[in-house]
């Protein structure tokens, strides 16, 4: 396992990170834990959700490669890109 994730990027983890802090964050107040030091439920709510939202848009709108197998994909068509670029140069 530790294999496959080996050369997984800082933004790809904290992307996921922070995913999974927003989801957390959703889950209890869904069961009525006031996480945020506000006071009021509706700001709370609006908060969360947005926070939800934007994270998980964030998050997910990159390409995340964790297997060894989308990294080398990955290296791979940044090659084909900077070929391209020499080319058009």
């Amino acid at each position: 396992m530790k294999e496959k994730l080996k050369g997984v990027t800082p933004e790809t983890w904290a992307r996921t990170g922070s995913l999974l802090i927003a989801l957390i964050n959703q889950i209890l107040a869904i069961f009525g834990k006031n996480v945020l030091p506000f006071g009021e439920n509706q700001v709370y709510q609006v908060i969360s959700i947005s926070a939800t939202i934007i994270t998980g848009v964030i998050a997910w709108w990159k390409n995340n490669s964790f297997t060894k197998k989308a990294q080398l994909a990955d290296e791979y068509l940044a090659e084909l890109r900077d070929t391209e670029d020499e080319e058009d140069a």
